[in-house]
């Protein structure tokens, strides 16, 4: 997926991260004018970056209505990546948010969209992150939700909470615009660590945070490990992946870690061969 994208807007021009490394996904779009709508919401904000995971109107992009509701954010629209499924989506993504319209039992930890941008704001400028939105009509599945970070929820009236795709993309990038835009201003005039101030930690001096797709796998081998042990029964899980994904999900996964959970389940499954 081509990551090269650059902000039209002069006040994010300079700032590295955030804006360029934040994509927002919308999990099998009915409407190509809420498609149009969202990539207006996301150029208003000085984002960019769209992925459309198996619209329902191929390519939707070129239709007339999503045209017609981008207003002048054709750019946007026109440079959408489309995949098929949002594993492919959260390619290169190390940390995500769901946006969804209810609250859930299980799953990742849950946020107003305010506390979410402020963790996405820390995140992003360690790597690539990503907003995921679901259908119109049926929202996310459970298992979108669980292949997330974590959970955003937009408190609304709840005597009528229901909220455009396109409206709901437009809340979260504006949180993420005022996230980011006020950490850089809190950074101005902050003295260069040689000038007396503590250096601040980097990209480079933090450890690499593991990606979607290391931790997907990760999950797999884990639970394959636990039927193995005979800890987990397939025919009646109880929720304890789960459980675990929402464990691991509060602490974040840098990728050495995956590859420790990894090789615990490794041997595992060696020891529970050798005993077959």
């Amino acid at each position: 997926m081509d990551h090269t994208h650059h902000s039209s807007d002069p006040a994010v021009a300079e700032l590295r991260g955030g804006f360029t490394s934040t994509r927002f996904v919308l999990v099998e779009p009915s409407h190509p004018g809420n498609v149009g709508a969202a990539a207006r919401a996301l150029k208003t904000m000085g984002f960019s970056r769209l992925v459309l995971v198996s619209p329902r109107v191929p390519n939707v992009q070129n239709d007339p209505e999503a045209i017609a509701m981008a207003s002048g954010a054709d750019d946007v629209l026109a440079s959408a990546h489309v995949v098929p499924t949002l594993a492919d989506a959260l390619t290169g993504v190390h940390w995500s948010i769901a946006l969804t319209a209810r609250l859930r039992e299980y799953g990742p930890p849950q946020w107003t969209p305010r506390a979410a941008a402020a963790a996405a704001q820390e995140e992003a400028v360690h790597g690539e992150i990503a907003l995921v939105f679901g259908n119109e009509r049926t929202g996310l599945s459970n298992d979108d939700v669980e292949r997330c970070s974590a959970i955003a929820h937009i408190p609304a009236n709840p005597a009528y909470s229901s909220l455009n795709l396109a409206q709901a993309v437009q809340v979260l990038a504006y949180e993420l615009r005022t996230a980011y835009l006020g950490a850089a201003e809190a950074t101005d005039g902050v003295p260069a660590a040689g000038a007396g101030a503590a250096p601040a930690e980097s990209a480079g001096t933090r450890a690499q945070m593991a990606a979607s797709d290391e931790i997907e796998s990760m999950f797999v081998h884990l639970e394959s490990a636990l039927v193995a042990l005979e800890f987990l029964d397939p025919a009646n899980p109880k929720k304890l992946m789960s459980r675990l994904r929402r464990l691991f999900a509060r602490s974040g996964l840098e990728r050495e870690e995956v590859n420790i959970v990894r090789g615990i389940a490794k041997h595992i499954l060696l020891k529970t061969k050798r005993n077959d």
